[in-house]
Protein backbone atom coordinates (compact mmCIF):
# COMPACT_ATOMS: atom_id res chain seq x y z
CA UNK A 1 0.00 0.00 0.00
CA UNK A 2 1.38 3.62 -1.11
CA UNK A 3 2.15 5.40 2.44
CA UNK A 4 0.71 9.55 1.55
CA UNK A 5 3.81 10.47 3.73
CA UNK A 6 6.25 9.15 1.48
CA UNK A 7 6.71 10.65 -2.22
CA UNK A 8 6.33 8.36 -5.15
CA UNK A 9 8.25 7.93 -7.85
CA UNK A 10 5.89 9.62 -10.05
CA UNK A 11 6.26 12.62 -8.46
CA UNK A 12 10.07 12.13 -9.44
CA UNK A 13 9.43 11.42 -12.42
CA UNK A 14 7.02 14.43 -13.28
CA UNK A 15 10.00 16.75 -11.62
CA UNK A 16 12.11 15.52 -14.13
CA UNK A 17 10.48 15.80 -16.85
CA UNK A 18 9.47 19.14 -15.98
CA UNK A 19 12.94 19.85 -15.01
CA UNK A 20 14.20 18.47 -18.77
CA UNK A 21 11.44 20.01 -20.31
CA UNK A 22 12.11 23.73 -19.36
CA UNK A 23 15.85 23.20 -18.87
CA UNK A 24 15.90 22.63 -22.83
CA UNK A 25 13.27 24.95 -24.37
CA UNK A 26 15.03 27.49 -22.21
CA UNK A 27 18.89 26.54 -23.23
CA UNK A 28 18.26 26.41 -27.17
CA UNK A 29 17.78 30.33 -26.50
CA UNK A 30 20.90 30.94 -24.76
CA UNK A 31 22.55 28.55 -27.21
CA UNK A 32 20.77 31.04 -30.10
CA UNK A 33 22.24 33.80 -28.45
CA UNK A 34 26.06 32.49 -28.50
CA UNK A 35 25.06 32.07 -31.86
CA UNK A 36 23.57 34.93 -33.00
CA UNK A 37 25.73 37.90 -30.57
CA UNK A 38 23.09 40.32 -32.52
CA UNK A 39 20.74 39.05 -30.34
CA UNK A 40 22.65 40.62 -27.40
CA UNK A 41 22.58 44.18 -28.58
CA UNK A 42 18.46 44.00 -29.03
CA UNK A 43 18.74 42.90 -24.98
CA UNK A 44 21.14 45.41 -24.17
CA UNK A 45 18.90 48.21 -26.50
CA UNK A 46 15.68 47.47 -24.24
CA UNK A 47 17.72 47.40 -20.99
CA UNK A 48 19.20 50.86 -21.92
CA UNK A 49 15.73 52.42 -22.66
CA UNK A 50 14.42 51.00 -19.40
CA UNK A 51 17.06 52.56 -17.51
CA UNK A 52 18.96 49.89 -15.88
CA UNK A 53 22.96 49.00 -15.93
CA UNK A 54 23.98 47.49 -18.88
CA UNK A 55 25.52 45.17 -17.12
CA UNK A 56 22.11 43.57 -16.88
CA UNK A 57 22.12 42.40 -20.17
CA UNK A 58 24.79 39.78 -19.69
CA UNK A 59 22.03 38.34 -17.10
CA UNK A 60 20.62 36.32 -19.88
CA UNK A 61 23.56 34.02 -19.81
CA UNK A 62 22.69 33.16 -16.36
CA UNK A 63 19.10 32.74 -16.72
CA UNK A 64 19.27 30.70 -20.51
CA UNK A 65 22.89 28.69 -19.94
CA UNK A 66 23.56 28.58 -16.60
CA UNK A 67 20.25 27.81 -14.81
CA UNK A 68 18.48 24.86 -17.59
CA UNK A 69 22.00 23.68 -17.06
CA UNK A 70 21.35 23.06 -13.34
CA UNK A 71 18.00 21.87 -13.92
CA UNK A 72 18.73 19.43 -16.74
CA UNK A 73 21.45 18.23 -14.48
CA UNK A 74 19.70 18.49 -11.43
CA UNK A 75 22.08 20.75 -9.03
CA UNK A 76 20.29 23.47 -7.35
CA UNK A 77 17.11 23.04 -8.85
CA UNK A 78 15.61 25.00 -6.97
CA UNK A 79 18.09 28.11 -7.34
CA UNK A 80 17.89 27.27 -11.49
CA UNK A 81 13.59 27.57 -11.63
CA UNK A 82 13.94 30.97 -9.93
CA UNK A 83 16.90 32.31 -12.05
CA UNK A 84 14.84 31.17 -15.14
CA UNK A 85 11.56 32.95 -13.44
CA UNK A 86 13.51 36.21 -12.54
CA UNK A 87 15.24 35.61 -16.44
CA UNK A 88 11.51 35.31 -17.94
CA UNK A 89 10.24 38.30 -15.62
CA UNK A 90 13.01 40.64 -17.16
CA UNK A 91 12.12 39.23 -20.58
CA UNK A 92 8.36 40.05 -19.88
CA UNK A 93 8.64 43.91 -18.66
CA UNK A 94 11.69 44.44 -21.08
CA UNK A 95 10.65 43.43 -24.45
CA UNK A 96 7.06 42.01 -24.30
CA UNK A 97 4.81 44.44 -21.73
CA UNK A 98 3.15 46.10 -24.14
CA UNK A 99 1.30 42.47 -24.56
CA UNK A 100 0.91 41.84 -20.86
CA UNK A 101 -2.93 42.05 -21.25
CA UNK A 102 -3.15 41.71 -25.22
CA UNK A 103 -4.72 38.35 -26.43
CA UNK A 104 -4.17 36.25 -29.76
CA UNK A 105 -6.74 36.04 -32.50
CA UNK A 106 -7.38 33.00 -31.20
CA UNK A 107 -8.44 34.03 -27.45
CA UNK A 108 -4.97 32.98 -26.19
CA UNK A 109 -3.15 34.98 -23.89
CA UNK A 110 -0.45 36.93 -26.62
CA UNK A 111 2.39 35.97 -23.40
CA UNK A 112 1.51 32.47 -22.75
CA UNK A 113 4.90 30.94 -23.79
CA UNK A 114 6.35 33.11 -21.64
CA UNK A 115 3.78 33.43 -18.76
CA UNK A 116 4.16 28.98 -18.76
CA UNK A 117 7.93 29.36 -18.82
CA UNK A 118 8.03 31.74 -15.79
CA UNK A 119 5.51 30.00 -14.09
CA UNK A 120 7.46 26.38 -14.70
CA UNK A 121 10.63 27.52 -13.09
CA UNK A 122 8.77 29.04 -10.36
CA UNK A 123 7.09 25.33 -9.79
CA UNK A 124 10.66 24.07 -9.84
CA UNK A 125 11.85 26.48 -7.21
CA UNK A 126 9.07 25.59 -5.19
CA UNK A 127 8.79 21.55 -5.38
CA UNK A 128 12.49 21.06 -5.74
CA UNK A 129 14.50 18.76 -7.91
CA UNK A 130 13.04 15.37 -6.81
CA UNK A 131 15.33 12.46 -6.00
CA UNK A 132 16.13 11.97 -9.54
CA UNK A 133 18.29 15.00 -9.82
CA UNK A 134 22.20 14.57 -9.14
CA UNK A 135 21.99 16.76 -6.09
CA UNK A 136 18.92 17.14 -3.81
CA UNK A 137 17.49 20.55 -2.54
Amino acid sequence: MYDEDEPRFTDDLGRLLLRLGLGAVILLHGIDKILHPAAIEFIARHVRAAGLPEFVTHGVYIGEIVAPLMLIFGVFSRLGGLLISINMGFAIYLVHRSQLLQLTEHGGWQLELQGMLLLCGLVIALLGGGRLALVRD
